[in-house]
């Protein structure tokens, strides 16, 4: 016996269940994205992720093992925008990679820059196939970004042809990250000099007008 057609068409009207699965998982990922800019990484909870999108806790490990799990997956779904980008190339590298490095100084003097810089670093941490993730998206590019401005810098003879290129971009991106990390006032930081450290080793010459901090030694010109 064939059901009623207005039955039918009321059971073709029910939603079904990917589409509500669908509304849970942005409501989770826009909830840690608030819930992290707003009280930072330390406060984020599972509980406090479930009660702001209004599901269970269960509905949130049924997708993400933990907290830091669901922040990678915020920042790579386009959730939280990472502010980046790469040096610009007005032909002075120094003062290309001194602008760089006070750009993202100033982002990350914004409370929610940081919580999301220490909560990405506990995901990498936590999860071998997250850090591959956000390397491939995140930090892999602006590394090769950076590494490319400092190898333009050796075509133009301002850096030397056997400079450690990699060395030198994980020094700058290093000491940005550690300061951040540690909890130190990135605010304080004297951006030109942590380049100017940099490029003072692997430079043909200084370029900075006023010269080399006291008591360095420059590093003679390459042929």
């Amino acid at each position: 016996m064939s059901r009623p057609e207005h039955e039918s068409e009321r059971d073709s009207e029910k939603p079904r269940g990917r589409p509500r699965s669908n509304l849970a998982h942005q409501a989770i990922l826009e909830a840690t994205r608030d819930l992290l800019t707003s009280g930072g990484y330390e406060r984020l909870s599972i509980e406090a992720i479930a009660a702001r999108a209004g599901v269970g806790k269960q509905t949130i490990y049924r997708r993400w093992r933990s907290k830091s799990a669901v922040v990678a997956e915020v920042v790579l779904a386009g959730y939280l925008p990472i502010h980046a980008g790469t040096p610009a190339d007005t032909g002075d590298v120094l003062v290309d990679l001194q602008a760089w490095v006070r750009e993202q100084v100033a982002w990350h003097t914004y409370p929610g820059a940081v919580a999301l810089v220490r909560g990405l670093a506990a995901a990498a941490a936590d999860s071998d196939a997250d850090a591959g993730r956000l390397y491939d998206q995140l930090t892999g590019p602006v590394r090769e970004g950076l590494m490319h401005r400092l190898a333009v810098g050796v075509q133009q003879s301002q850096l030397r042809a056997d400079a450690d290129l990699e060395a030198a971009t994980d020094a700058i991106i290093g000491s940005l990250l550690f300061r951040v990390l540690a909890r130190s006032d990135t605010s304080s930081v004297n951006t030109d000099s942590i380049v100017e450290i940099v490029i003072g080793g692997i430079g043909k010459r200084w370029r900075n007008p006023a010269g080399p901090p006291a008591g360095w030694a420059v590093p003679p010109d390459a042929p």
